[in-house]
């Protein structure tokens, strides 16, 4: 699955948690799962993905902290993790995200 270049499964009726495998599409540059019911925080093993430019888990039901692994994505370009139950960030949070 790393040829596999975008994941969009926004407004799908998604439940559960985001499986830490998410990190073996290595090739994933875009990854979409907006407007969904996810759950439960942001597996670490999202940092793996280096290629990804735009990221959005925005209204889902997320929570815990965001990975610091996150902000240290080299490629990316848009974050959307607004609507979520996030407690807070780690590290340190680049220009574009403010």
């Amino acid at each position: 699955m790393s040829s596999l270049k975008q994941l969009d499964l926004y407004n799908n009726k998604l439940t559960g948690t985001i499986p830490a495998e998410i990190g073996q599409l290595s090739g994933l540059d875009y990854l979409h799962l907006s407007n969904n019911s996810l759950s439960g925080s942001i597996p670490t093993e999202i940092g793996q993905l280096k290629a990804l430019k735009y990221l959005h888990l925005d209204n889902n039901q997320l929570s815990g902290n965001v990975p610091e692994e996150i902000l240290d994505l080299p490629s990316l370009k848009q974050a959307d993790l607004a609507e979520n139950f996030f407690s807070k960030f780690e590290g340190h949070v680049p220009s574009f995200w403010k």
